[in-house]
């Protein structure tokens, strides 16, 4: 594959079908019931096709495509276990690979982007990729001086497929906008729309790359690789050696996976406080376990950048919901914007949403697991339960939108890792407001 699929209709062509093509399989499922077939044995079956076409696409399209699929990924853990054993090793997949463009295509860019004689800064250059993602894949080389480097090149066409995805999007939001009334989508796209365009922009990730690498230099738990050339489609940043996270999460010991768990998280909320950005891609295939036990973290074109850290008002709700403050809870939601103006929610019934937000600081030690999310996710989301309700009349302020997909995600991949650790702790020292 040399280049993205890359024009609006043959994208759209895609991406329609999927849901055209699960609906087929649902009705080939009735029919294969009705003639006697047990019903477990059916849906697994529809299950494991659905699987096998919705990655496969996703793969194959990349772009902002792909980037759904990865998001999709983390959330394997709170699919209940019949449902998630056909689909883990298709979602494993996305969060570290995809079909690598050929080594021509890639040897053009390179030249395009650092000229003719790029070769002489990256001898040793692999034209085979050690990793291929969402809009670009990564190839080992050593710089000009010696050092071991990573080398991320983005496909040919990954604007233009960002673009055809994301106008694909839109038009599925006007669909689910009048579903869940208490969602203002146009805004909320929009405010999607640009920050995914910003992950075009390898100069972008490359600025914020050196922020995080220059705050967290010597420090004795996180790792940051330096960058050391960059420009639109090509990122030059030393190689961190370590072992995957979905590997740790597939064999690591309790022990390990706990220590590292903890990392994450640390990671994940100091970046506010020290760099003023929250990094905001938080899926498995961005991490390592270094030789050394420290946590490596790639990828930094996904940023929230947050000018005096994380809102004082998330440490404050989160505060006021442990306390029971529905209420006073409600009423913040409200000033920020979560709850649009007319919009009428029982607090009581809110606060019992909110649960998978408010447990893991409810005591000093917390064990995510898989059957704790799917438990959280699947009350949530039954009709039958007053927090099905709830969830349709909340909003998504844009402002907050990263914020919610990292905390979300790094539910996912605390329950994939089954960490227990002292998380309540770790807000204390983050998060603003939330020890006052």
């Amino acid at each position: 594959m040399s280049e993205l699929p890359r024009k609006a209709v043959a994208r759209t062509a895609r991406l329609a079908a999927l849901p055209v093509g699960f609906a087929g399989r649902t009705a080939l499922g009735l029919g294969k019931r009705l003639g006697g077939r047990p019903a477990d044995e059916v849906s697994a079956e529809v299950q494991a096709r659905t699987a096998d076409q919705v990655f496969r696409v996703l793969g194959d399209l990349k772009g902002g495509a792909m980037k759904l699929g990865q998001a999709m990924s983390i959330f394997e853990a709170a699919l209940p276990e019949d449902v998630a054993a056909p689909y883990r090793s298709t979602l494993t997949r996305l969060q570290d690979a995809a079909p690598p463009m050929p080594a021509s295509t890639v040897r053009e860019v390179l030249a395009a982007e650092l000229g003719p004689r790029w070769a002489d800064l990256l001898p040793g250059f692999e034209d085979v990729p050690a990793a291929a993602a969402s809009i670009g894949q990564v190839h080992r080389a050593r710089w000009s001086d010696g050092r071991a480097v990573a080398v991320k090149v983005q496909y040919p066409g990954a604007g233009e497929a960002l673009r055809a995805d994301l106008d694909q999007l839109s038009r599925l939001g006007r669909v689910i906008g009048p579903l869940v009334p208490g969602l203002d989508m146009k805004p909320l796209l929009r405010e999607l729309r640009d920050r995914v365009a910003e992950e075009l922009d390898y100069g972008l990730e490359a600025e914020a790359q050196r922020a995080f690498a220059a705050a967290y230099a010597g420090d004795p738990e996180i790792a940051v690789p330096p960058v050391l050339a960059g420009t639109g489609r090509v990122l030059v940043t030393e190689w961190l050696e370590g072992e995957p996270l979905s590997r740790l999460i597939a064999d690591g010991s309790p022990k390990e996976r706990d220590r590292v768990g903890l990392l994450y998280v640390r990671f994940l909320f100091s970046g506010p406080a020290r760099v003023e950005m929250l990094h905001a891609d938080p899926h498995p295939g961005n991490y390592r376990v270094l030789p050394d036990g420290r946590l490596g973290v790639l990828d930094f074109g996904a940023v929230a950048r947050l000018p005096g850290g994380l809102p004082p008002s998330i440490g404050t709700l989160m505060r006021r919901a442990l306390d029971g403050a529905a209420y006073t809870m409600l009423a913040g939601l409200r000033d920020e914007g979560f709850v649009k103006p007319g919009v009428t929610i029982d607090p009581d019934a809110l606060l019992d949403y909110l649960a998978p937000f408010i447990e893991p600081a409810s005591a000093p030690r917390f064990r995510f697991t898989r059957d704790w999310m799917r438990e959280q996710f699947a009350r949530i989301n039954d009709p039958r339960q007053p927090g099905y309700t709830v969830g349709l009349k909340l909003n998504m302020p844009p402002a907050y939108l990263l914020i919610h997909r990292v905390w979300l995600g790094g539910i996912g991949v605390l329950s994939q890792l089954g960490t227990e650790a002292p998380f309540r702790s770790e807000l204390e020292r983050w998060l603003p407001g939330f020890a006052d």
